[in-house]
């Protein structure tokens, strides 16, 4: 996990039903955990939905969400995504303050990190920057100063490197 120390990021293969997704989060706030970052979304099989968390903590608070994740009805698989093992992404919504005078430094900083301006107005750019959390963190603080008017992060999504799929190694409940 490249944003915080002791971050660690948890993937979730869950049953594509309703209700699922309240019962793994309310799981957290029952255990005093805070969620860093959530994603969901269906998978290549339809009947499953996977939950990407992003959460910080001890080992303690690892072991304990993995536990506890495992033993919930609808939940077939859970893993730790390393860093080193894992590919993670995310996609930031930037809109940027559009003052002309600082026209060449936006367009400087889009640049440098592969942004794209999805909105053009007249005093506001729409800005779309993905990539691993760090960059996105990085782009953030270089744009701060030039005006920053609205964002939004997606949170990470992660998937493992290599041809396997999760949910087909051997230990799903």
């Amino acid at each position: 996990m490249e944003t915080k120390d002791n971050s660690f990021v948890i993937a979730v293969y869950v049953d594509n039903k309703y209700g699922v997704l309240t019962r793994v989060t309310s799981m957290f706030t029952r255990r005093g955990f805070n969620i860093d970052s959530l994603t969901v979304g269906v998978t290549e099989s339809p009947e499953y939905s996977r939950i990407t968390i992003s959460m910080s903590g001890d080992g303690y608070a690892k072991a304990q969400m993995l536990n506890q994740l495992r033993k919930l009805f609808n939940v077939k698989k859970v893993e730790v995504l390393e860093e080193t093992d894992a590919v993670q992404r995310e996609l930031i919504l930037v809109k940027i303050k559009n003052d002309p005078n600082e026209h060449q430094r936006v367009l400087s900083a889009l640049d440098i990190f592969k942004a794209q301006i999805i909105d053009y107005s007249v005093d506001a750019l729409c800005v779309e920057v993905t990539g691993a959390p760090a960059k996105i963190d990085a782009f953030i603080e270089m744009v701060r100063p030039l005006g920053i008017i609205e964002l939004c992060r997606t949170g990470i999504v992660a998937l493992q490197k290599g041809g396997k799929n999760m949910l087909e190694s051997p230990d799903v409940n």
